[in-house]
């Protein structure tokens, strides 16, 4: 039976604002005294035994307050796309409530992919309201790992291969969430960058790689988001676990960016006491206990930051410095949320909530490819249309791991082509494969049996045979959320799709030329076909609004203006971690059998270094499928020549670049115009163009627009590890503006001094 929520309640507030004034309010409750005298006030209140009980989990999802005190308790929920279900006290089973359906919505990398800051505000907004309404304290997301290599499960909740785009996406999303009264937890800090070997690796990268990489968007996270709380990671990095790692918890997070707030390890991350005290740990969660084995009534005093910290404190072993400063920040925490009376009520699945994810889905889709303008579908020519592929009928809000959701509704794809199309044109399906027939996650099932007896071969034919019938094929395929493809846990085995959906797109292509793909996915995938097949769709999973959204674009009721946040490279071998660095890890370690325990960590080094995604691509001139930064429109744009404010920058002024986009098509549509800077003189090995800025512009037909980007020497600088400093070498830099990393458009030199 669920435990009931410890709340202050009014006549409790009532009883110390109503007390005599030789007996006044205390001062950790009263509003008028600053934060920091109250937080003060508190922890001099509170008992040993109070202050160690802050410090970790007294269920799945809930963190004790202090009931004495009137200190409230926090609520925490996965995840980064909608409010996780409610699960039972002590299990991850579901507490079988009915009022805890959400909105799900896109997720992170479609968001990404609309290269809009405003969206990503839009959503966090949204999404805090939705966490705020359902009582929780601190949302378990956003994901800002770096896409380091496409067969990573969990690639589908980050925000792709580049930290700059990821940075300026990120922080919106957190003070659109934390204008709630609700925490973001941003995650996984640091370096978890696959699924496979998790718990069981120890990640080897440079601090150059490190800081020029990996860092970024949890610094952005940290300086400019104010994210209240971080979430550590699972693996381990310099021979230290995540969540308990002094290098980067106290050298880099609170010594070096000054972070205030609190750090949350993942569940189950933690695994020493001393470690966890001494190396920046604030908040337990997760830890794989059962109460039985030591003999304690309540499994959660068996925390590591629980009863065996509080019997090192009463033995001498340890003193209560690292405590007070942990409490502070959980109680700086509990300020701005569960004692925050001034925080919003809070909605939940809203007409608006309703709108924002569908829109996201439509900014966030990428065409691919759209050869012919066969998109979009001329309604008015098209009286048969058939849709063929499982993911058009396939649930994608269950699944996938601690985001897998319960909502409301899910437009799948086949009823959102039908909506729109139906009126004027015979719609009709065909299954075409049969791939993950499971509708349950964690309890959660999606009401759906996708079981289907019947051999590949008739499958094939009747899909087939109903395209040749048809005036228009849009093939629904791709991943989906189920184990070894996007999901939690553990990574995809190989870059193509599965299923045998290459040989049933190949027949569809030769069965009518009028084939669009419409591919499900978190992550880049070989397409074979590519040549064959006339236009192609990313369009990721899109939650609740999905089919609605992919609707949408292909009748071109909305224009698609997504770009790629991340390259999707022709085979796996182009991809620089899997050319030059170590995955899944060591391979003299892994005939070893390392990785299967703590005790035995697999090693896993980067050596590619700085060389991530697009970095690689360019740099050595390998082509990719599609580019990072691709995405084509139903509209033409022009992009005239660039120009510079001066001609050179010094060392603490500012250069600005402006350049005019124009809409030289026949329909409204955004166009991103990305800005890349290329070092020409550089001393050390960099990248030959790294992003540093980029604006999204709307534009009706003919109009024009000029477009600025204001940098300074940050911009151009790299990391000197032996100096533990970015440095920015005089000479000479091209700024380099188009529409993807691939489609430079006009080049502007300038010079450092």
């Amino acid at each position: 039976m669920l435990k009931k929520t410890v709340l202050i309640s009014f006549l409790t507030l009532i009883s110390f604002s109503s007390m005599a004034q030789n007996n006044p309010i205390p001062v950790y409750l009263d509003e008028s005294k600053p934060v920091e005298q109250r937080v003060q006030d508190a922890v001099s209140r509170m008992t040993l035994e109070e202050k160690v009980a802050m410090l970790h989990a007294q269920s799945k999802f809930s963190s004790p307050g202090v009931p004495r005190l009137g200190i409230p308790e926090f609520w925490t929920t996965d995840g980064p796309h909608g409010v996780r279900p409610e699960v039972m006290w002590d299990e991850w089973d579901q507490a079988g409530w009915t009022n805890d359906s959400i909105i799900a919505y896109p997720a992170l990398t479609a968001l990404s992919a609309t290269w809009n800051k405003k969206m990503s505000w839009n959503y966090g907004k949204a999404l805090g309201e939705e966490a705020r309404y359902r009582k929780k304290d601190i949302l378990l997301g956003p994901g800002v790992n770096i896409y380091r290599t496409p067969l990573n499960g969990r690639n589908f909740e980050y925000m792709g291969e580049d930290p700059y785009l990821t940075s300026k996406m990120v922080v919106p999303y957190i003070k659109g969430v934390q204008s709630n009264g609700v925490a973001t937890s941003v995650k996984h800090f640091a370096l978890n960058n696959q699924e496979m070997f998790r718990h069981t690796s120890n990640v080897i990268v440079d601090d150059r790689t490190l800081y020029e990489i990996y860092l970024p968007p949890f610094k952005a996270a940290v300086t400019e988001g104010d994210s209240w709380t971080i979430m550590g990671a699972y693996d381990m990095y310099k021979n230290q676990y995540a969540s308990q790692n002094q290098y980067l918890l106290n050298d880099i997070l609170k010594g070096e960016w000054n972070y205030k707030g609190v750090v949350v390890s993942d569940w189950g991350a933690v695994n020493n006491t001393e470690q966890a005290i001494h190396n920046g740990l604030d908040l337990e969660f997760g830890s794989w206990t059962n109460g039985l084995s030591a003999g304690t009534k309540n499994a959660y005093d068996n925390y590591y930051l629980a009863k065996p910290y509080l019997d090192l404190i009463k033995a001498g072993k340890v003193g209560t410095k690292e405590l007070d400063d942990k409490v502070t920040r959980i109680l700086h925490l509990a300020y701005k949320t569960t004692m925050n009376r001034n925080k919003p009520f809070g909605n939940i699945a809203s007409e608006e909530h309703k709108a924002i994810a569908k829109e996201i889905g439509e900014e966030g889709i990428v065409l691919l490819k759209n050869q012919g303008n066969l998109l979009p579908i001329d309604i008015n020519k098209t009286k048969k249309i058939a849709v063929i592929g499982e993911n058009a009928i396939k649930i994608m809000t269950v699944g996938g791991g601690s985001s897998s959701l319960k909502v409301k509704y899910e437009t799948l794809p086949l009823d959102g082509i039908k909506a729109r199309f139906g009126k004027k044109a015979d719609v009709q399906f065909a299954r075409g494969y049969v791939g993950d027939i499971g509708g349950e996650y964690n309890g959660v099932k999606s009401g759906q049996n996708l079981k289907d007896d019947r051999s590949e071969t008739e499958l094939l034919n009747e899909a087939v045979s109903l395209a040749k019938k048809s005036d228009f094929v849009i093939f629904v395929g791709g991943l989906n959320k189920s184990d070894f493809q996007d999901s939690e846990g553990n990574d995809r085995k190989n870059l193509g799709l599965p299923y045998n959906q290459d040989q049933l797109i190949n027949a569809l292509a030769k069965a009518n030329k009028n084939l669009a793909v419409v591919l499900v996915s978190g992550n880049a995938v070989a397409m074979p076909w590519v040549k064959d097949v006339p236009s192609i769709l990313q369009a990721w999973y899109l939650g609740s609004e999905s089919g609605n959204s992919i609707a949408s674009i292909l009748a071109g009721d909305a224009n698609p203006s997504g770009k790629l946040p991340f390259t999707f490279p022709v085979k796996l071998e182009d991809n620089s971690a899997h050319q030059l660095g170590e995955y899944p890890g060591n391979k003299e370690e892994l005939a070893a059998g390392k990785g299967k325990d703590q005790k035995n960590p697999i090693n896993i080094t980067y050596n590619e270094g700085i060389f991530v995604g697009y970095r690689w691509h360019d740099t050595k001139n390998i082509k990719p499928l599609f580019s990072f930064g691709h995405g084509l429109s139903y509209t033409t744009f022009e992009f005239g020549k660039a120009s510079a404010d001066k001609a050179s920058l010094g060392t603490s002024d500012t250069i600005t670049f402006k350049v005019s986009v124009k809409n030289t098509g026949k329909k409204g549509g955004a166009e991103v115009a990305q800005l890349y800077i290329s070092d020409l003189q550089s001393s050390v090995p960099r990248p030959a163009k790294e992003l540093k800025g980029f604006e999204k512009v709307y534009l009706n037909p003919g109009e024009q627009k000029e477009v600025s980007f204001t940098i300074d020497k940050s911009a151009l600088s790299y990391f000197d590890a032996e100096k533990h400093q970015w440095v920015a070498e005089p000479g000479e830099f091209e700024a380099l503006i188009g529409n993807s990393s691939d489609a430079i458009k006009t080049k502007v030199k300038f010079t450092l001094k």
